[in-house]
């Protein structure tokens, strides 16, 4: 299967400069490039991460891209090369290999990375598939999780809630935002991507950052499907918003200066809204009746952080 796959492999994807060998020898060679490289990693695999048949494999395969795509966009990196391996169940493993390729490379050709390599096996198991995403920074350090200060406004992209409806197979990563801001030469003090949930993920950039959030919850953008999702669960639209995950959005800190800039710049690739303030006191908070009330983070944690 493997020799045959590569074939197919190395007619199907783009040849990019970034790389200069790539599918077909022992190992990838990466050319160098301007600013520091940034690397991330991440699996999914079949009845943790998704449901087959329920989920397409073309989707899964464009999702298994899509989450790597995203940390990079909080780290305020351009992708530029992966490498994907497959774990195969051993029944029509080239057929399943086929079609989960196929949403990876339509992820990577939207993007402009390269597949520079990667790996096949078959076993007696799921559908397993790792994309390890290699980027750079070509006009600045990467954005931290750990860099809030206390007076920075809390910038949220899109709005939340209600993936599980579809979003979650099909995210849009915010890579075309991340070099938008980039490129207006605003400072970001630190940035997340969400995925565990919007709290899970703000209240975890508050702890590397030793620092916390008053909060203006109603300000805090509901994604329709979130409003969807709410008729059928019942509970509240914003419940869903603040605990469901797979957002893929980014939240940003920067000063009160920098973010009124980039709120006023014109036509950026995704929304922004400010949800909050930085504050010295640690953890998530509220105003209500004229008192700070702590808030719980809540969401799935798919993994270590």
């Amino acid at each position: 299967m493997e020799q045959s796959f590569l074939a197919y492999l190395r007619g199907r994807t783009s040849e990019l400069p970034q790389v200069e060998v790539g599918i077909g020898d022992d190992a990838a060679v990466i050319l160098p490039g301007p600013g520091p490289l940034v690397a991330c990693t991440d699996q999914i695999i079949a009845g943790v991460d998704f449901e087959l048949p329920a989920a397409s494999l073309h989707d899964v395969g464009y999702k298994s891209m899509a989450i790597n795509l995203s940390d990079l966009a909080a780290m305020g990196a351009v992708a530029e090369s992966a490498l994907v391996t497959l774990a195969l169940p051993k029944e029509n493993a080239t057929q399943i290999a086929g079609e989960v390729y196929e949403g990876i490379l339509e992820a990577a050709d939207a993007f402009q990375v390269a597949i520079a390599g990667g790996d096949l096996t078959t076993y007696d198991g799921p559908l397993a598939i790792s994309v390890t995403l290699l980027g750079r920074c070509p006009d600045g350090q990467p954005w931290l999780r750990s860099g809030a200060q206390e007076g920075d406004v809390v910038l949220a992209s899109g709005a939340f809630g209600g993936s599980i409806l579809g979003r979650h197979l099909r995210p849009v990563p915010r890579n075309e935002l991340a070099l938008a801001i980039r490129r207006l030469g605003v400072t970001v003090n630190a940035a997340i991507d969400v995925s565990d949930s919007l709290s899970i993920d703000l209240d975890r950039l508050c702890a590397r950052s030793g620092v916390g959030v008053d909060l203006e919850v109603d300000a805090i953008p509901v994604h329709p499907d979130a409003d969807r999702l709410a008729e059928q669960s019942g509970r509240r639209a914003f419940e869903h918003a603040w605990s469901d995950g797979e957002d893929f959005e980014l939240l940003l800190t920067l000063s009160a200066d920098d973010a009124g800039q980039l709120l006023a710049a014109a036509e950026l690739p995704a929304p922004l809204t400010p949800i909050g303030k930085v504050i010295g006191r640690t953890g998530l908070w509220m105003m209500e009746d004229g008192k700070h009330v702590r808030l719980s983070p809540q969401g799935y944690i798919h993994g270590d952080q």
